[in-house]
C-alpha cells in the first residue's frame, strides 16, 4: 500500500508503492478508484486512472491488487453490455441509478445465476489445455463451450452435470502439480493475447452482404480493415450493417470514445435488430462495450484491450468471431493525452512515439488460428477498426500508421456521403490484399469472378480519367464510345455500388446475387461501348427500357433474382441487336439515297 504524491488529470503518481508491478491493478484514493500501474521507478509508480480523478488529494491511499488489469470469461459475456473495465451497466444501473458513481465496482458475470451444464468428456479421460469439457447454452443462438484453462494439463478426476454458478466447479484434473479444480469461469490479463497452436492463412471471405465490400474489396475471416472518414460519411452505420449482416458465430462492439448519442443508437437498436440466420435478437450473439466520449479518456486504452480479450475467448472455442473498434482515432486521443500528462517526448502532431506500435499489438491479435485442445478447431477473430481523422484528413499519423498495418482498406469519401452515395465507400481510394487469399472461395462459385472484379474497376478508372475531360471541353465533345463508357459506370456506381442500408431487401444482398448483379452491368457495358462504336449514338442506347429492369435489380428478393437475371440477360441481348439492326437498315437506306442521287444528276 503507498499514497498519493500526485495527480494530473487521469495520472497519478504515487509513492511507498515497493513489491509493486508493471500493469498491476491498483485501487486509488478513498473511493478505491480502478487504475493500472504504467510506470515503475524505485518505489514510485506512474498510474494511469480509469475513472473521474477530480477531488481525490495527495496523502489518499493507494493499494495494489497483486494481480493486472483482467477480465472476467465464461457464462454471460452475450448479450452483456459493459464499460471500458468490464464494469457491467445494466448491474450497476440497477444498484445506483441512471449515473455511474465513481468507485462503483460489480462482478463482470452474474454470480448469482445457475447455468445448466452438460459434460462432453467422461470421468478418467484426458484432458490438455482448451479442451472441451462440457457446453453451456447461452441464449438461443450460443452454445457456450467450458474448457481447460491453458496451462492445465492431466486426467479427469471428477465431472458431472448440473446447475452450477460460474465460480462452482464443475471438473476435476489431475495435474502434474496436484489436483485442480476447473469452474466455468476464466480470469485473463487484457494486455497478454491468449496463446494457440497456430496460425493459419486467411482463405475463407467475411460474407458481409455489402456488394462494394464482399466483391470488390473482400476481407477475409482474420483479417484486418480500417474505415476511414470524416464526419457523416457513415462510418457507425456501416459498422452496425457489417455486425447485423456478417457471417461472424460472435459480434464483439466497443464503443471508443464516441459521441453518447451514437452509442446510444447501438444500446436500442441492437437488442431490436433480428439476427437474419436465426430470426432471434441480434443481442443474442453479442457483446457490447460502452466507452463514450464524455467517459473517463484513460478508459478507452482499456476497452480496446477488453474488448479483444473477449473476442479471442470466442475464438478458442472455435467460433469466427467479428470484433468492431469504432473508433481506434478516440483511443489514440487518449494516449495522446496520457503522454502529454506523463511529460513524454512527443511525436507527429502530439501524439505519443509509440502510437504505431499500440496499434500494431491491437490489430496483430486478429488472426485465423488452429486453437488449443486435443480435437482439431480452427477459430477466427477479424478486427475492423473506424478511423476519425479530423476534418477526413487521411494523411494524418493515426491515419497512416493504420494503413501500414491493416490488409483492407475501406476509404469513406465524404463527397459521395454529400452527393447520398452510401456505403460511401471510394472505389478508387480502397483496396483490398486478400484479393489473391479469397479467390479460391469465390472460383467455387465463379470462375470469372477476379476478371469481372478487375473490369469493373477498370471501367470506373477510365470514368475518372473522362470526367476530367468532361470538366475541360464538356460531355459533347466526347466520342460516342466514351460516352458509352460514362453511362455504363454510372449504372455501376448506382446500380451495384449504392446499396439501401434501410431497404428491407437491398439491405442485404448475398453474394450469388452480387455477381449476378456485376455480370448484367458489365454485360450492358461491353454491348454499350461496341453499339457506340459501331455507330449507335449513346442516347439511342439510354432509350433501351432494359436499363431500367437493371435498375431495378436491387429490389429483387433473392429467390426470384435467377429467374428474373435470365429475362434481363434475354432482354438486353434482344434489344442490342434490334438497334444495330436498324443502324444497318439506316445505312443502307442513306447508301442507296445517296447512289439515286448521283444517278439522277
Amino acid at each position: 500500500m503507498g499514497k498519493i504524491a500526485r495527480i494530473t488529470g487521469p495520472v497519478v503518481i504515487a509513492d511507498d508503492m515497493r513489491g509493486a508491478e508493471m500493469y498491476e491493478l491498483v485501487r486509488v484514493g478513498e473511493e478505491e478508484l480502478i487504475g493500472e500501474i504504467i510506470g515503475l521507478e524505485n518505489a514510485h509508480a506512474t498510474i494511469q486512472v480509469y475513472e473521474e480523478t477530480s477531488g481525490i488529494k495527495p496523502g489518499e491511499k493507494v493499494e495494489g491488487t497483486g494481480k493486472p488489469l483482467s477480465v472476467e470469461l465464461g457464462p454471460g459475456l452475450i448479450g452483456a453490455i459493459y464499460d471500458g473495465t468490464q464494469r457491467p451497466l445494466l448491474t450497476i444501473r440497477s444498484k445506483v441509478g441512471d449515473t455511474i458513481k465513481r468507485g462503483v465496482s460489480a462482478f463482470a458475470l452474474p454470480r448469482d445465476k445457475k447455468w445448466e451444464f452438460k459434460p462432453k468428456v467422461k470421468k478418467g479421460a484426458d484432458a490438455v489445455e482448451g479442451d472441451i469439457l462440457g457446453t453451456v447454452k447461452e441464449g438461443k443462438l450460443v452454445e457456450h463451450r467450458i474448457m481447460v484453462p491453458p496451462g492445465v494439463n492431466g486426467k479427469v478426476l471428477e465431472i458431472g452435470a448440473g446447475a452450477y454458478k460460474v465460480e462452482d466447479t464443475v471438473a476435476t484434473i489431475e495435474t502434474s502439480a496436484g489436483k485442480r479444480d476447473v469452474g466455468m469461469m476464466q480470469v485473463w490479463p487484457v494486455r497478454k493475447a491468449r496463446p494457440y497452436k497456430k496460425k493459419l492463412d486467411p482463405t475463407e471471405p467475411l460474407l458481409t452482404g455489402q456488394r462494394i465490400a464482399d466483391t470488390f474489396f473482400p476481407i477475409a475471416k482474420g483479417g484486418t480493415v480500417a474505415i476511414p472518414g470524416g464526419f457523416g460519411t457513415g462510418k457507425t452505420v456501416f459498422l452496425h450493417q457489417v455486425a447485423k449482416w456478417a457471417d461472424a458465430d460472435i459480434v464483439t462492439y466497443i464503443g471508443c470514445g464516441e459521441r453518447g448519442n451514437e452509442m446510444c443508437d447501438v444500446l436500442v437498436h441492437f437488442p431490436k435488430l433480428k439476427d437474419p440466420r436465426t430470426g432471434e435478437s441480434l443481442m443474442e450473439r453479442t457483446t457490447l462495450i460502452a466507452n463514450t466520449s464524455n467517459m473517463p479518456v484513460a478508459a478507452r486504452e482499456a476497452s480496446v484491450y477488453t474488448g479483444i480479450t473477449i473476442a479471442e475467448y470466442f475464438r478458442d472455442m472455435g467460433y469466427n468471431v467479428a470484433l468492431m473498434a469504432d473508433s481506434t482515432s478516440r483511443w489514440a486521443e487518449a494516449m495522446r493525452e496520457i503522454s502529454g500528462r506523463l511529460e513524454e517526448m512527443p511525436g507527429e502532431e502530439g501524439f505519443p512515439a509509440y502510437l504505431a506500435s499500440r496499434l500494431a499489438e491491437f490489430y496483430e491479435r486478429a488472426g485465423r488460428a488452429v486453437v488449443l485442445g486435443g480435437d482439431e478447431r480452427v477459430g477466427s477473430v477479424t478486427v475492423l477498426g473506424a478511423v476519425s481523422p479530423p476534418g477526413g484528413d487521411l494523411s494524418e499519423p493515426v491515419s497512416q500508421n493504420t494503413l501500414r498495418i491493416v490488409k483492407v482498406f475501406w476509404a469513406l469519401d465524404s463527397g459521395l456521403a454529400d452527393r447520398r452515395h452510401f456505403p460511401a465507400i471510394h472505389w478508387l481510394t480502397s483496396y483490398s490484399l486478400y484479393t489473391d487469399s479469397v479467390e479460391g472461395w469465390w472460383k467455387k462459385m465463379e470462375d470469372d469472378w477476379k476478371p469481372m472484379r478487375r473490369e469493373a474497376i477498370a471501367m470506373l478508372q477510365k470514368e475518372a480519367e473522362l470526367e476530367e475531360i468532361v470538366r475541360l471541353v464538356g460531355a459533347d465533345a466526347l466520342p460516342e464510345p466514351e460516352k458509352a463508357v460514362l453511362e455504363s459506370a454510372r449504372m455501376m456506381r448506382e446500380d451495384v455500388l449504392q446499396q439501401f442500408a434501410f431497404h428491407e431487401i437491398d439491405t442485404y444482398c448475398p453474394p450469388e446475387k452480387q455477381l449476378g448483379m456485376l455480370k448484367l452491368v458489365l454485360n450492358y457495358y461491353r454491348n454499350c461501348v461496341d453499339a457506340a462504336k459501331r455507330g449507335v449514338p449513346t442516347d439511342e442506347i439510354k432509350k433501351l427500357s432494359v436499363r431500367k429492369a437493371i435498375a431495378g435489380m436491387k429490389r429483387t428478393g433473392y429467390e426470384e433474382f435467377p429467374r428474373e437475371q435470365k429475362k434481363i440477360e434475354k432482354q438486353l441481348e434482344q434489344q442490342f441487336n434490334e438497334i444495330l439492326k436498324t443502324k444497318k437498315a439506316t445505312e443502307v437506306e442513306e447508301k442507296v439515297s445517296d447512289e439515286s442521287g448521283g444517278l439522277n444528276e
